[in-house]
């Protein structure tokens, strides 16, 4: 971690904002739906399910086409952000952000592409050990996306904390020049910021049926800009800067729980230790 800002009042009225979370209403009441992701008025993610019981979930949704870089700013981005209160770049994402309490953090990671069901997916490994497959399906959780794994630490005996990068498109739909072009700076010591909007979500099984019940802390971040140069990094193991507005109001995490997320991410990286 390189540095965590103050929480302040980020956005616009919900109704204008071009990315917010919402609650799918239900056919004839009966209380809220699927918790969502929504971009431009369509769904784009369903997120981890209401009661925090249910495994952590980012899903992406068939009408997820299209990513929110702003062009104001990408020449600012092209290199290292040194201030996470960096006005121009918080102020022209947070305009496309419903009104809320955000905290920005700034972040250098080095991003590991993970293929769901190959090697390294949280989905098929971590969240099996704790909550099993699918009692329908007979499947694990499927996220119908690539997406990058960055950090993980341990937050006391009976929790851990994963995070993860999730682009609003696969890498497939990045443009191969402009990844190449990031290869070769980053190469030559360049450390290009991305942008994206968070979310904490805390959940743990109801019960433990398989051997490994702990809490799993997902520290989730919806990349806004910057698609090209987490392929870019992850491809050639370089690292990439992240600028990351938390949404405080949207997660699934106490207030407590939040507040703790300074000093845990700025431990050392540890995997948990494996339950025999």
């Amino acid at each position: 971690m390189i540095e965590w800002g103050e929480p302040r009042r980020l956005g616009v009225p919900v109704t204008e904002a071009r990315v917010r979370f919402e609650a799918e209403q239900r056919e004839g009441g009966g209380g809220p739906g699927r918790r969502l992701l929504v971009v431009d008025g369509e769904p784009a993610f369903e997120l981890s399910g209401w009661c925090g019981t249910c495994p952590l979930l980012f899903r992406r949704l068939e009408t997820a086409q299209q990513t929110l870089s702003l062009e104001k700013v990408r020449e600012r981005l092209t290199g290292a952000l040194a201030d996470p209160d960096d006005v121009g770049v918080i102020d022209a994402f947070g305009a496309l952000l419903p009104e809320g309490s955000y905290v920005p953090l700034l972040l250098q990671v080095e991003p590991r592409l993970v293929i769901p069901g190959q090697e390294g997916d949280y989905f098929s490994r971590e969240q099996v050990a704790t909550w099993g497959i699918d009692n329908f399906w007979g499947l694990p959780e499927y996220p119908h996306t690539p997406y990058y794994r960055t950090f993980e630490t341990s937050v006391d005996a009976s929790a851990h904390l994963y995070e993860f990068i999730v682009p609003m498109v696969p890498p497939t739909w990045n443009t191969r020049e402009r990844v190449e072009e990031y290869v070769d700076l980053m190469s030559e010591g360049a450390v290009p910021t991305a942008v994206a909007v968070s979310t904490l979500d805390v959940c743990e099984p109801a019960f433990g049926l398989p051997v490994d019940h702990y809490r799993h802390w997902g520290l989730t971040h919806f990349l806004l800009d910057g698609h090209h140069k987490l392929e870019a990094a992850a491809t050639s193991g370089q690292p990439v800067r992240l600028l990351s507005l938390l949404a405080l109001d949207e997660g699934l995490a106490a207030d407590e729980e939040g507040a703790r997320l300074p000093a845990l991410r700025a431990q050392r990286r540890a995997a948990r230790a494996a339950v025999t």
